[in-house]
């Protein structure tokens, strides 16, 4: 198959050279670092740090670490944020709960999330409508992509998730020509169209939240639609994305990456698998050194569209127990919080797997009484997802300490 790169750019940063960009940087780094020091969550920890010795990404190891369980901490001793805003709550647009529960920040200005370089690089403009089946409930990753929609002048469909046959009737009707959501959620609309006989004019695809099989590109490349991935979080918004190369996943413009060893903050060798830790520049949401608990590399060279920023190889797995499933986060505290919702309960053990390019839950339960259908409301509740549940005996479960066993493997 013969790849056709799409040489347009988002703007003249995406080909800086480097020593542009490292002049660049040299400005914009300790101006962030001096904003961090000014706000109550880094007050302590910056205390000692002359902004002005903080100019590269070689610089940023002098810094301590920002863990999720940290910012979660924070912010359940000084809600909502943490003290790691520059902007009390009622200034921001819009204020999102992500499963934890976490907060996060949004603004309705420009590509405030950065996402629409991404969109830019797979190809979506004006002439596209874009039916955006991220989650709009709570959740920031439907408005990411909207924000990234609407800085490339697209329209939008808010389909958000679920009902898929109304989601295959809304893209006939309304002509949408752009796909956004999670990988494998298109092929069930895809599915659904084919069932009941439907034509769908999608083109063009931009996922996130979840694996990209190689099958399932090639799948979609079979039936006319060009699909390409972003890396992207709640806190963060757009860290890296593919161009039509395919070649990586290509920093974004606004943030900096390194890849350390998992646990220490110490970068690794070039080219090694490490934790994926992410400084913005974003002057709204100032997180320095923030650890995704994700697994990266770095990949050499420069990507052969003319984008000239740091590659990573994508998502290589956790870190930690924290599991991505259907695009959503779930944690070993929720998984927590289901155990403590009924006190027939001792052990609970997600397994995650895949099926037929779909993730699959199960919820194993021990407990001492009570069945699937007693758990399922905790379940969803408290996981924010629905999965089969099976009730096992007291003491089947390994005791091992997983409680988000991911069984799911890729080729």
């Amino acid at each position: 198959m013969t790849v056709v790169i799409y040489r347009s750019f988002y703007d003249a940063l995406e080909t800086r050279s480097a020593d542009e960009r490292a002049a660049d940087l040299a400005k914009a780094l300790p101006e962030q670092i001096e904003r961090a020091q000014s706000i109550d969550g880094y007050r302590n920890d910056l205390a000692e740090i002359d902004p002005k010795s903080i100019t590269s990404a070689s610089d940023l190891p002098k810094l301590p670490i920002l863990r999720k369980s940290d910012l979660v901490a924070a912010q359940h001793a000084n809600p909502p944020f943490g003290g790691y805003t520059v902007k009390p709550a009622h200034a921001y647009g819009h204020i999102f709960q992500s499963p934890g529960p976490i907060y996060e920040p949004g603004e309705t200005t420009r590509d405030w999330w950065c996402m629409g370089r991404f969109l830019h690089a797979l190809g979506i403009g004006r002439a596209d409508i874009v039916q955006n089946c991220f989650g709009y409930h709570l959740t920031p990753a439907g408005m990411i992509f909207e924000s990234g929609a609407r800085a490339v002048g697209a329209s939008v469909v808010p389909a958000g998730v679920g009902q898929t046959e109304l989601q295959v009737t809304a893209a006939r009707d309304i002509g949408a020509t752009a796909y956004a959501g999670t990988p494998d959620y298109l092929k069930l609309i895809l599915d659904k169209a084919d069932d009941v006989g439907v034509t769908l004019r999608f083109s063009k695809a931009a996922v996130g939240g979840g694996y990209l099989s190689p099958a399932l590109r090639d799948m979609y490349s079979e039936r006319g639609i060009t699909c390409l991935q972003c890396y992207a979080t709640a806190d963060l918004g757009n860290i890296a994305y593919e161009s039509s190369s395919t070649s990586g996943l290509i920093t974004d413009e606004h943030v900096i990456v390194e890849i350390v060893t998992p646990g220490t903050g110490d970068p690794v060798n070039p080219g090694e698998v490490g934790e994926v830790i992410v400084t913005t520049l974003n002057p709204d949401y100032p997180l320095i050194r923030f650890a995704t608990g994700d697994l990266s590399a770095v990949l050499a060279g420069e990507s052969p569209c003319g984008r000239t920023n740091l590659r990573i190889a994508g998502w290589m797995g956790r870190a930690d127990q924290i599991t991505k499933i259907k695009g959503m986060f779930v944690r070993p505290e929720q998984v927590a919080k289901l155990v403590a919702a009924h006190e027939e309960i001792k052990k609970v053990r997600v397994i995650v797997r895949r099926d037929n390019e779909l993730d699959v839950m199960t919820v194993k339960v021990e407990a001492t009484g009570g069945d699937a259908e007693r758990f399922a409301g905790s379940v969803s509740e408290a996981l924010r997802l629905n999965g089969t549940i099976e009730v096992c005996p007291v003491g089947t479960l390994p005791n091992d300490g997983i409680v988000i066993e991911d069984q799911r493997q890729y080729e």
